[in-house]
This record gives C-alpha cells, structure tokens and sequence, in this order.
C-alpha cells in the first residue's frame, strides 16, 4: 500500500502509529484518507449490489414519474462523477507537468468515478422499478459522509498549519464533493411520489408501513401517529389500521397452496417417470420411490426468506453484544493509565454509543419480521386446514371429530405462532454460549470449566422435565378432543336434553373431563416452573461457581476492576440464552406432532386432516389407516349422485342431493389428492 502512495511532497506512508494514536491531536495520513477511507462507500455498494438487484427484479411496483426530487439526485450523482474525473484529468495533467503524482491519485477517483455512475444508474432503475426510498443508497451517501468528515479536518488543520494550500485544484474539488454528498444524503432521506399505475387502495383507512421510508421503517416512526392517539384517548375499532397487503390472509394462504401445489405436480412427474421406466430398471430398483409432498417444507419454502432475514437481523446483534465487553476492557484500561491521551476516552465511548445502537435496531427489526411471519404462519396453517375440513366426506368425518378440527386450527397453529419467535434461538442460543465462553477463558482461564460442567450436569434434568412435559401434553391432547366432542354433541342434541333433563349427567361428565385435564394442567405448570426456576438460577450460579474457583486456585488469581466488569458484563450476555432456553425446551416440547398422538386411533383419527400435514404424522398402522381412510372418503366424495352408503355419526344414512359432487371443488386448493 506504501507503493501506492508513493513519496515525495504528495506522498506519505499508509499508516502511521505516531500520528494517529499516541498523540494529542489525532490525524490519519494522507494516504490512508485517499486509499481505503474513501473506498469504504464503494466497497459496500458494489458488495450490495447482487442482492439489491436481485431484489429490485422482483419488486415491481410500477415505474415512478420524473419528479423533481429524482431529477435533482440524478444531477447530483452526475456532478459527483464530473468532480471525480475532474480529479483523475488533474493528476494525468500532472504527467505532463513532470510531478508524477502518486498511483493512488489515479486509481481512487477512477473507483469513485464508476461508483458514482453505478449509483446514479440506481437511482433511475429504482424509479422504474417503483421504489420511493431507497435503504441502500441511503447508507451508501450516508458511509461517504463518515468518511469525508476526517479529510475535511484534516485538509482545514494541514492548511492551517502551513499557511497555505498546498494543492489548492485537489482541495477545492474535495469540499465541492464533500458538499455533493451531503446535499445527495439530506435528499436520500425523502420519500418519492407511490408508483404510476400502483393498484388504488380503497382502504378507508390503510397502514401507513406500506408507504413508509427506509429511516421510517428503521425508527418505526410510522407508528408514532397511533401512539400518540393512543395517549391522548382510548382506540377504537375504526382508529385501526387495516392489514398490509402481504398480511391478508387470501395472499398467504395462497402462497402456501402454491408452494404445496409445486410438491404434488412433482410427485406426479416423478410417478409418471417412474411408470414410463424400463421393465429392467424396475425390477434392478434403479428407480427411487417418489418423495411424498411435505408439508413442512412447503412451509419453509413459504416463510423461510423472511425467518433468514430476521435471522441476519438476530446475527447482527448477537455479534455486536460481545464488542461492548471488549469495549469496557479498554475503557477501564484506559482509566487506569493517567498519560494516555483524552481523547482515546471520548472514542471508545462513541463507539460504546454506536454499538448499542446498532445493536438496539438489529433487534427490533428482528422481532418486527419474525413476530410478523409468525402470524402469517399461523394464518396459513389456519387456512390450509379450513379448505381441507369443507372438502373432506361422511367416512371421514366419523373420524375426525369436531373438536380435533377445532384444536388444529386454533390450539395447534397458534402454538406454532408461539414457536416461531424461538426459532432463531436454536443457532443464536449455542453461538451466544461459545462466544461468552471463549471471552470467559480469555479473561479468567480454565477456572469457566468450573461453570460449564455446572450447565452440563443440569442438561439431564431438564431433558428429564421436558419428557415428562410431553407426555403430560399428549394425555392433556386426548382430554381436549374428548371435552370438545362431547360439548359439540351436546349443543348437537341440545333439544333431546333438555326434554329429557339429562344436562346434569352431561354436565357431570363434561366437568369430570375437566378436572382431569386442570390436573395435568397444573402438573405441566409445575415442571415448567421448575425448568424456568433452574435455568434462572443458573447464570447466578455459574458466575458464583467460576469467580470462585478463579480466587481459590491460585493466590495469584485477583480480582481487579478490568476482570470483574468485563467478566459481569459476559455472564449477563451469557444470561440471556441460558434463560431463553428454558422456553425454547418448553415451545419444543408443547407442538411435539400437534395433534398426531391424540386418542387412541392415533392420526386415525383425524384421516383428512393429515392428508393436510402429512410430515407431522408418524408412520406406521395408525398413520397408513389414516391415509387408506381419506382415500375412502375421496372416493365417497366423487361418488355419483344418489344414495352415499357411508353412515353419519349420529347413526343416519348421508344422502347427497342431485346432481351430487362429481369433482373437487375448484378452489380447494388442491389439498385433496386423487383417490
């Protein structure tokens, strides 16, 4: 890099300790101020660039109209690459005078010369494709502001200190940039006219979010209307807004049935392959079988993007908690030496500050998405079971009974909303752990093995309470089905009862079910407090069991200011998963196979349904008489019109009305395979 920079009156070493740290007025070289502090900006943007494009090519909004504020960025992005080539002309101007400049004032406004066009091309293709602000760009102007902000002290105390100018063309053209880009960053922050041609929202009174810019997004400032209506009186129905488009739960619902459809078009394909084979490679077994449709990979085909971006969010926080600790090291080092200089406190406060920051955003945007794809996966799961029970026939309705209809789609999809948050806990938890522990060692040795066989040993029992907890959940299952079933035959036959004044045998028989299931219930509890009660005394225990082999093992060993702090600090990191993972056990635990062990038909029980969820049932006699079950009732239900010779529950012959079903319902969904 020192080649680069070259020597004489305009050169300078890249990097220089005396200058920039171990003195009182800081500054950075020249050379590193022209190299890698003004290629930071273009780095990102290019960096970003693949996924951004990918991005803009599926987010067609329609174009945007050629207002005056994407005229005004599109001047400035040209002026900003006229600056840069005016500044790459002046250093070929100098071969000519004889001063061979140095290679960096030729390499790095070419660089930022194709930036600019790069990024002024965006902002165009931006327009047409319907974005009104622009997250990327906007982190891009707002990296070279940073960034210009060093040479523009620099450049004013150097002037200062000489006297004059010493490259007065270069100075000039770096203040008229420095002026650009911040112009272009105050530009960037405001929002462009919706779309030509975008769909008219009739809403009466529609979700500002939709419409919201990339810094109001980031701050959530597009709520601060309904909080504030919120302090100044009580909402109302009509103050709420109504849901974003992407949320309804006709687009999700659909996106799911499409993700589900793929897999059975597939399955077909690959049985159509496999009965076009050879007689020869059947009976060699060169085919496989073909795969059967999942339908937890449909789900993950469906909401998988946006669990991995609130995955990237929680990454992104996860990592920054352990640079505070590290952070709070060097600031108590730098307490404890009287001669360092002032200003090396001011810095590592700053950065503390961002840290935190940043940290802050990451994590708020994290529960953002992944509490909005929770709803819309329980929204989903809702309605794919819902299509499914308005399709399936009398045979197997003798089966799936009412009330296990009703606890998949309110009991079990909404424990599966209730697991969603704490997906992410399954890579972040593990990481947080052997980072805490891998800081831990470097700070207090091998006495944190005092503490990590203490996390150990508690492993087993709670693997022992979660056990118990699952079996205490299937018993609680099996209750439900029963309780709802029988308040449905209830309400079913509520005339008979009535005339014959049998409500206090029923009600004896419903409360019965229901002292039952309050037991299990309240045993459950128990073990869940005891899982939280362990693993809240946990990180009290392992702080207490590592300081105090850390003291006892050697005299040597003291506790001072820097080991204390720091090592607190880490065990409070190191607090937050322990603490999560009490719930992420329970979460596991509790949706088990929602529903695919209750009664004793096991997913006999339910036949139709499983043909819904078909990774959720196991395999086996239960499972296949589930599946031989709901080929039955398809048959039934494209039987031709007249007299269905299935039974009803209630003892009744079922008769369809003519002409009859002769097919699946069009908008089925596609859930019902043929029989």
């Amino acid at each position: 890099m020192d080649a680069l920079c070259g020597s004489g009156e305009l050169g300078s070493k890249f990097w220089d300790s005396n200058l920039s740290v171990y003195t009182d007025n800081p500054d950075l070289t020249p050379c590193f101020q022209n190299s890698l502090l003004a290629w930071i900006p273009c780095i990102y943007l290019w960096a970003a660039l693949p996924c951004y494009l990918l991005y803009l090519r599926r987010q067609h909004r329609g174009y945007i109209v050629l207002t005056r504020l994407s005229r005004l960025k599109t001047v400035l992005g040209v002026l900003l690459w006229c600056v840069s080539w005016a500044d790459l002309f002046y250093s070929f101007h100098g071969l000519t005078q004889d001063q061979a400049p140095a290679p960096i004032f030729f390499i790095t406004p070419l660089v930022m010369g194709i930036t600019m066009v790069l990024a002024t091309l965006l902002i165009q293709y931006e327009r047409l494709r319907g974005v009104q602000s622009s997250g990327v760009l906007i982190v891009f102007w707002f990296l070279c502001v940073i960034c210009a902000i060093i040479p523009f002290r620099s450049k004013i105390l150097s002037a200062m200190a000489q006297g004059q100018v010493s490259d007065p063309f270069r100075f000039t053209t770096f203040y008229i940039y420095f002026a650009l880009v911040l112009l272009a960053l105050i530009l960037s922050c405001f929002r462009e006219k919706p779309p030509l041609f975008s769909p008219a929202n009739a809403d009466p009174n529609p979700c500002p979010e939709a419409g919201a810019g990339f810094l109001s997004r980031l701050s959530f400032w597009w709520f601060t209307e309904m909080a504030i209506l919120g302090y100044r009186r009580p909402l109302k129905e009509e103050d709420l807004w109504t849901l974003n488009e992407e949320d309804r739960s006709q687009q999700v619902i659909q996106r799911l049935l499409e993700a589900w459809r793929k897999q059975q078009r597939n399955k077909a394909a690959a049985a159509f392959e496999k009965k076009d084979s050879s007689e020869g490679e059947v009976l060699l077994g060169g085919r496989s079988r073909p795969k059967e449709p999942s339908f937890l990979w449909a789900l993950s085909v469906t909401f998988g993007p946006s669990i991995l971006i609130s995955a990237c969010y929680k990454l992104i926080q996860d990592l920054l908690a352990f640079v505070n600790p590290q952070l709070l090291s060097i600031l108590i080092r730098f307490i404890s030496t009287p001669e360092a200089p002032s200003w090396w406190g001011f810095l590592v406060a700053a950065l503390m500050f961002t840290c935190s920051v940043i940290q802050t955003l990451a994590l708020h945007q994290h529960f953002q998405c992944i509490f909005v794809t929770a709803l819309q996966l329980r929204t989903g799961i809702i309605g794919v079971i819902y299509r499914k029970a308005l399709v399936i026939t009398n045979s197997v309705k003798q089966e799936s009974t009412v009330g296990e209809i009703v606890n998949l789609m309110a009991v079990d999809a909404q424990r599966f909303m209730d697991l969603a948050p704490f997906l992410n806990l399954v890579w972040s938890a593990p990481l947080q752990i052997i980072l805490a522990i891998y800081f831990l060692w470097q700070n207090l040795g091998p006495s944190i093995l005092a503490g990590v066989a203490l996390m150990v040993l508690l492993i087993p029992l709670n693997g022992a309470v979660a056990m118990k907890m699952r079996a205490f959940q299937v018993e609680q299952m099996k209750l439900k089905d029963s309780r709802i079933k029988l308040m449905s035959e209830i309400l079913g036959g509520i005339k008979v009862l009535k005339l014959y004044a049998w409500e206090p045998s029923f009600l004896k028989q419903v409360e019965g079910i229901r002292q039952s299931e309050l037991r299990l219930l309240c045993k459950s509890a128990c073990l869940h407090a005891i899982i939280t009660f362990t693993w809240t005394c946990t990180p009290f225990l392992v702080t207490l069991v590592t300081l105090g082999v850390y003291v006892s093992v050697d005299e040597r060993n003291v506790l001072d200011a820097e080991k204390a702090f720091v090592s607190l600090s880490l065990f409070n990191i190191l607090k937050m998963p322990l603490t999560m993972l009490s719930q992420l056990i329970s979460g596991l635990v509790q949706p088990g196979h929602p529903g695919a062990k209750r009664s004793a038909g096991g997913c006999g029980g339910a036949r139709g349904l499983w043909e819904v969820l078909p990774d959720f049932c196991p395999v086996g006699r239960h499972g296949e008489a589930g599946r031989q079950g709901a080929r039955e009732g398809l048959r039934g239900l494209r039987a031709p019109a007249g007299v269905d010779p299935e039974r009803h529950s209630s003892g009744k012959r079922a008769v369809w009305s003519s002409p009859g079903p002769q097919a699946l319902p069009k908008d089925s969904g596609g859930l019902c395979p043929a029989g």
